[in-house]
């Protein structure tokens, strides 16, 4: 049975449809996509710093570059996660930065327990802001979202290329794209109903607080599964950091449907490589903290077909905090029987509108 809870906005009380049923890893949970927001706790810290899927791919990645070099850890995180990692590798030393201010404290208070003092300095702020010298050879960042480049990756990284890497300095992680497969929102959740994840509301308001505001945010879907995929996947996003990074970018791809459903939209998720030649991390076929992201393209389910064709399109462009882009997808869908669909999404990082699309009109029921 849903129930309607309720969260506090800037002194508003806002209507939230809430199932109340408890997380379980074989059962679909929704949250509002989180990664990319200063609303980090040592909940989520824990999340990520129990991820082996995760960890194991960045572990073997200093293993092999770390050793003798000078690393930039950008994003330490409370638990300072990497500078540690470096450190264990081999690293000459470490410069880690972190821009959250409780995220900082903590940090501080940690390092002399973990015995780091005299390898590691610890700078708040944005990488993007601070200088130091001399250069690094080593740049380790784990600023990737469940969209490869949410929480501003492109960006960051770039800058840390340009101004705080030696010429023959390396990133960790080496790659990341996302990819997507038309769904239907009705598929991804079976027999369960669509309502917020009860222990997610904590999180939806720290959002909207932060925002000032709420506004559609963009939907994360645990434990989401492969056989809800109505389509192959495409990329859609490709952040090379190794190579050349497009802070803004456009992908298009064509997929074609490949069993009979209602589709809605299109779900998304992260593919990541620490190494060139490694088998990549899979957000939906390993377990692992980043999830899955569903996009709304169409207002009511349109019926597919195998054969049907789905052209797709996503741009993405830097917000107006500078770091963090927005998104903006586009798709064309065409049946084998002649028939022509579109639909688009847009979804800033912060603001826009707000119960724009009947799936948040339904989450966020009216008074």
């Amino acid at each position: 049975m849903l129930e309607v809870d309720e969260i506090l906005v800037n002194g508003t009380t806002l209507r939230v449809l809430v199932d109340p049923e408890p997380e379980r890893a074989d059962r679909p949970a929704l949250w509002p996509s989180i990664g990319e927001y200063p609303i980090y706790d040592p909940f989520l810290y824990t999340t990520m710093t129990t991820d082996e899927e995760r960890n194991q791919r960045f572990r073997a990645a200093l293993a092999q570059l770390a050793p003798d070099k000078r690393v930039l850890d950008i994003g330490t995180g409370q638990d300072l996660i990497w500078a540690r990692e470096s450190l264990r590798a081999g690293a000459r030393q470490v410069l880690a930065v972190e821009v959250i201010e409780e995220s900082f404290r903590t940090a501080a208070a940690n390092l002399p327990a973990y015995g780091l003092d005299d390898r590691v300095t610890l700078l708040r702020g944005e990488s993007t802001s601070v200088e130091f010298a001399p250069h690094a050879d080593v740049c380790v960042a784990e600023i990737i979202g469940s969209l490869a480049g949410a929480e501003g990756a492109a960006v960051v990284l770039d800058d840390a290329k340009r101004r705080h890497l030696a010429p023959s300095g390396v990133v960790v992680p080496h790659r990341a794209v996302t990819q997507a497969a038309a769904v239907g929102l009705a598929d991804l959740f079976g027999q369960q109903p669509l309502a917020f994840s009860a222990s997610s509301l904590k999180y939806l308001q720290d959002i909207f607080n932060w925002n000032g505001a709420p506004f559609d945010v963009r939907l994360r879907i645990e434990n989401a599964s492969p056989s809800a995929l109505l389509s192959e996947s495409g990329t859609v996003e490709e952040l090379d950091f190794n190579g050349t990074l497009h802070t803004s970018q456009r992908h298009s791809t064509r997929l074609t449907i490949t069993r009979a459903g209602r589709m809605d939209g299109v779900l998304t998720w992260l593919q990541l490589w620490c190494l060139p030649k490694e088998e990549p991390l899979d957000a939906l076929r390993m377990k692992t903290n980043w999830a899955s992201i569903y996009f709304p393209l169409f207002k009511t389910p349109v019926s597919v077909s195998p054969g049907d064709i789905l052209d797709l399109s996503l741009a993405t462009v830097v917000s107006d905090d500078g770091v963090r882009p927005d998104y903006q997808l586009s798709a064309a869908l065409r049946t084998t029987d002649g028939q022509e669909f579109a639909g688009s999404v847009d979804s800033p990082h912060h603001g826009g509108p707000f119960r724009a699309h009947p799936i948040y009109q339904q989450l966020f029921p009216a008074d």
